[in-house]
Protein backbone atom coordinates (compact mmCIF):
# COMPACT_ATOMS: atom_id res chain seq x y z
CA UNK A 1 0.00 0.00 0.00
CA UNK A 2 0.86 3.50 -0.58
CA UNK A 3 4.53 2.19 -2.19
CA UNK A 4 5.34 5.24 -3.85
CA UNK A 5 5.03 7.53 -1.01
CA UNK A 6 7.72 10.28 -0.58
CA UNK A 7 5.93 12.80 1.34
CA UNK A 8 3.42 12.97 4.49
CA UNK A 9 1.15 15.54 5.43
CA UNK A 10 -0.63 16.01 8.58
CA UNK A 11 -3.58 17.66 10.06
CA UNK A 12 -2.95 19.23 13.74
CA UNK A 13 -6.14 18.63 15.50
CA UNK A 14 -7.11 15.82 16.70
CA UNK A 15 -4.51 13.65 14.73
CA UNK A 16 -1.37 15.20 16.37
CA UNK A 17 -2.36 17.57 19.55
CA UNK A 18 -5.91 17.14 20.93
CA UNK A 19 -8.30 20.02 23.01
CA UNK A 20 -7.02 20.73 26.43
CA UNK A 21 -10.54 19.88 27.54
CA UNK A 22 -9.39 20.97 31.38
CA UNK A 23 -9.04 24.40 30.39
CA UNK A 24 -12.06 24.63 27.25
CA UNK A 25 -14.50 23.47 29.78
CA UNK A 26 -13.56 25.37 32.63
CA UNK A 27 -17.04 27.35 32.21
CA UNK A 28 -19.29 24.02 32.90
CA UNK A 29 -17.13 23.01 35.90
CA UNK A 30 -17.78 26.22 37.41
CA UNK A 31 -20.95 25.13 37.39
CA UNK A 32 -20.69 21.83 38.38
CA UNK A 33 -20.80 19.77 35.19
CA UNK A 34 -18.34 17.70 33.65
CA UNK A 35 -19.32 16.12 30.58
CA UNK A 36 -17.90 12.40 30.36
CA UNK A 37 -14.82 11.92 28.23
CA UNK A 38 -17.29 8.85 26.60
CA UNK A 39 -19.93 10.95 26.11
CA UNK A 40 -18.02 13.64 24.31
CA UNK A 41 -16.38 10.84 22.08
CA UNK A 42 -19.62 9.56 20.98
CA UNK A 43 -20.57 12.91 20.56
CA UNK A 44 -17.93 13.31 18.43
CA UNK A 45 -18.41 10.33 16.50
CA UNK A 46 -22.18 11.30 15.60
CA UNK A 47 -21.63 14.89 14.94
CA UNK A 48 -18.87 14.50 12.68
CA UNK A 49 -20.98 12.19 10.36
CA UNK A 50 -24.02 15.33 10.58
CA UNK A 51 -21.35 17.40 9.62
CA UNK A 52 -19.80 15.08 6.65
CA UNK A 53 -23.17 15.17 5.62
CA UNK A 54 -23.82 18.69 5.54
CA UNK A 55 -20.14 19.52 3.55
CA UNK A 56 -20.98 16.89 0.85
CA UNK A 57 -24.44 18.77 -0.31
CA UNK A 58 -23.26 21.97 0.07
CA UNK A 59 -19.43 22.67 1.60
CA UNK A 60 -20.24 25.50 3.19
CA UNK A 61 -20.20 24.18 6.65
CA UNK A 62 -16.36 24.29 7.81
CA UNK A 63 -16.93 26.59 10.90
CA UNK A 64 -20.23 24.41 11.87
CA UNK A 65 -18.81 21.59 13.23
CA UNK A 66 -17.76 22.88 16.98
CA UNK A 67 -21.44 24.95 17.01
CA UNK A 68 -22.64 21.85 16.06
CA UNK A 69 -20.94 20.24 18.70
CA UNK A 70 -21.47 22.06 21.65
CA UNK A 71 -24.90 22.95 20.67
CA UNK A 72 -25.78 19.16 20.73
CA UNK A 73 -23.66 18.64 24.42
CA UNK A 74 -25.59 21.63 25.90
CA UNK A 75 -28.52 19.88 24.71
CA UNK A 76 -27.90 16.72 26.14
CA UNK A 77 -26.50 18.07 29.65
CA UNK A 78 -29.88 20.14 30.17
CA UNK A 79 -28.79 24.02 29.71
CA UNK A 80 -30.41 26.46 27.33
CA UNK A 81 -27.59 28.93 27.66
CA UNK A 82 -26.29 30.38 24.21
CA UNK A 83 -23.50 32.73 25.60
CA UNK A 84 -21.82 29.28 27.34
CA UNK A 85 -22.29 27.76 24.32
CA UNK A 86 -20.64 31.00 22.26
CA UNK A 87 -18.02 30.73 24.89
CA UNK A 88 -17.23 26.41 24.32
CA UNK A 89 -16.83 27.60 20.75
CA UNK A 90 -14.57 29.92 20.70
CA UNK A 91 -12.60 28.17 23.37
CA UNK A 92 -11.87 25.36 21.22
CA UNK A 93 -11.75 27.13 18.18
CA UNK A 94 -8.36 29.08 19.93
CA UNK A 95 -5.51 27.46 18.61
CA UNK A 96 -3.36 27.39 22.02
CA UNK A 97 -6.02 25.11 23.49
CA UNK A 98 -4.83 22.44 21.82
CA UNK A 99 -1.79 21.51 23.56
CA UNK A 100 -2.92 17.39 24.61
CA UNK A 101 -0.28 15.09 23.21
CA UNK A 102 -0.21 11.65 23.37
CA UNK A 103 2.64 9.96 24.98
CA UNK A 104 5.11 8.74 22.29
CA UNK A 105 3.69 11.24 19.75
CA UNK A 106 7.86 12.71 19.48
CA UNK A 107 9.26 9.20 18.81
CA UNK A 108 6.50 8.24 16.48
CA UNK A 109 7.25 11.20 14.38
CA UNK A 110 10.81 10.77 14.96
CA UNK A 111 10.75 7.50 13.22
CA UNK A 112 8.40 8.21 10.83
CA UNK A 113 10.46 11.30 9.43
CA UNK A 114 13.59 9.48 8.96
CA UNK A 115 11.89 7.81 5.96
CA UNK A 116 9.75 10.31 4.67
CA UNK A 117 9.63 14.02 3.98
CA UNK A 118 6.98 15.37 6.11
CA UNK A 119 4.74 18.69 6.78
CA UNK A 120 1.45 19.90 8.07
CA UNK A 121 -1.37 21.04 6.80
CA UNK A 122 -4.19 22.83 9.65
CA UNK A 123 -7.17 25.03 9.35
CA UNK A 124 -5.85 27.15 12.03
CA UNK A 125 -5.74 30.61 13.22
CA UNK A 126 -2.17 31.78 12.00
CA UNK A 127 -0.44 30.31 15.48
CA UNK A 128 -0.19 27.04 15.03
CA UNK A 129 3.19 26.27 14.49
CA UNK A 130 3.67 28.06 17.61
CA UNK A 131 1.63 25.34 19.06
CA UNK A 132 3.50 22.96 18.05
CA UNK A 133 6.48 23.93 19.00
CA UNK A 134 5.64 23.95 22.29
CA UNK A 135 4.48 20.44 22.40
CA UNK A 136 7.46 19.84 21.14
CA UNK A 137 6.58 18.22 17.80
CA UNK A 138 8.00 21.50 15.33
CA UNK A 139 10.69 20.53 14.20
CA UNK A 140 9.84 16.86 13.09
CA UNK A 141 8.12 18.81 10.13
CA UNK A 142 9.98 20.49 7.17
CA UNK A 143 6.84 22.78 6.56
CA UNK A 144 3.32 24.20 8.28
CA UNK A 145 0.73 25.44 5.94
CA UNK A 146 -1.55 27.18 7.99
CA UNK A 147 -4.77 28.76 6.51
CA UNK A 148 -4.74 31.75 8.77
CA UNK A 149 -1.79 32.65 6.81
CA UNK A 150 -1.99 31.58 3.76
CA UNK A 151 -6.14 32.91 3.61
CA UNK A 152 -6.87 29.17 1.73
CA UNK A 153 -8.86 26.56 4.25
CA UNK A 154 -9.50 22.89 3.71
CA UNK A 155 -11.38 21.24 1.77
CA UNK A 156 -9.69 23.85 -1.01
CA UNK A 157 -7.51 22.49 -3.30
CA UNK A 158 -5.19 25.82 -3.11
CA UNK A 159 -4.08 24.71 0.39
CA UNK A 160 -2.93 21.55 0.04
CA UNK A 161 -1.47 22.51 -3.25
CA UNK A 162 0.69 24.84 -1.56
CA UNK A 163 1.72 22.31 0.91
CA UNK A 164 3.08 20.48 -1.77
CA UNK A 165 5.13 22.89 -3.34
CA UNK A 166 6.65 23.71 -0.20
CA UNK A 167 7.85 19.92 0.34
CA UNK A 168 8.22 19.57 -4.11
CA UNK A 169 6.54 16.99 -3.85
CA UNK A 170 3.80 15.34 -6.48
CA UNK A 171 0.71 14.47 -5.75
CA UNK A 172 0.77 11.45 -6.33
CA UNK A 173 3.81 10.53 -3.95
CA UNK A 174 1.67 12.58 -1.03
CA UNK A 175 -0.22 11.20 1.97
CA UNK A 176 -2.17 12.93 3.58
CA UNK A 177 -3.21 12.20 7.30
CA UNK A 178 -6.47 13.99 8.93
CA UNK A 179 -9.88 13.46 11.43
CA UNK A 180 -12.61 14.43 9.19
CA UNK A 181 -13.93 12.64 6.20
CA UNK A 182 -15.42 15.72 3.87
CA UNK A 183 -12.12 17.93 5.31
CA UNK A 184 -9.37 16.11 5.11
CA UNK A 185 -10.07 12.75 3.04
CA UNK A 186 -12.25 14.40 0.55
CA UNK A 187 -10.19 17.95 0.38
CA UNK A 188 -6.94 15.51 -0.24
CA UNK A 189 -7.36 13.20 -2.56
CA UNK A 190 -9.60 15.89 -4.28
CA UNK A 191 -5.81 17.46 -4.44
CA UNK A 192 -4.61 14.28 -6.16
CA UNK A 193 -3.27 12.88 -3.01
CA UNK A 194 -3.97 9.85 -1.13
CA UNK A 195 -5.28 9.92 2.18
CA UNK A 196 -6.14 7.69 5.17
CA UNK A 197 -8.27 9.23 8.40
CA UNK A 198 -6.79 9.24 12.21
CA UNK A 199 -10.09 8.10 13.63
CA UNK A 200 -9.49 8.03 16.74
CA UNK A 201 -12.67 8.34 18.09
CA UNK A 202 -13.70 5.47 16.19
CA UNK A 203 -16.26 7.69 13.73
CA UNK A 204 -15.74 6.45 10.70
CA UNK A 205 -15.46 2.72 11.41
CA UNK A 206 -16.86 0.46 9.11
CA UNK A 207 -17.69 3.27 6.75
CA UNK A 208 -15.07 1.81 4.22
CA UNK A 209 -12.57 4.41 4.15
CA UNK A 210 -8.73 4.45 4.72
CA UNK A 211 -8.59 4.75 8.82
CA UNK A 212 -5.73 4.30 11.66
CA UNK A 213 -6.51 5.12 14.98
CA UNK A 214 -3.10 5.61 16.39
CA UNK A 215 0.73 6.68 14.53
CA UNK A 216 1.79 3.75 15.78
CA UNK A 217 -1.12 1.93 13.65
CA UNK A 218 -0.30 4.26 10.41
CA UNK A 219 3.36 3.03 10.58
CA UNK A 220 2.14 -0.29 9.73
CA UNK A 221 0.50 0.48 6.46
CA UNK A 222 3.08 2.99 5.27
CA UNK A 223 5.86 0.84 2.70
CA UNK A 224 8.93 -0.77 4.29
CA UNK A 225 7.42 -1.18 7.73
CA UNK A 226 7.85 -4.47 9.82
CA UNK A 227 4.22 -5.13 9.60
CA UNK A 228 2.42 -4.01 6.44
CA UNK A 229 2.47 -1.79 3.75
CA UNK A 230 5.17 -2.10 0.79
Amino acid sequence: MHSEIKALFFDVGNTLLFPNRERIHAPLVERGIEPDAELLRALERRIKNQFDDLMIKDGNHDHSFWLMFYSQLIEEIGLHDDVLRDHLVAGIRDSGNWDQILPGTLAQLQKIGSRYRMGVISNADGRIEDVLRRCGIADCFQTITDSGLIGYEKPHPEIFRQAMESLKAKPQESLYVGDVYSVDYLGATGAGMRAVLMDVSGAYAGKGVPRVESLGELQTILPGSEDGGG
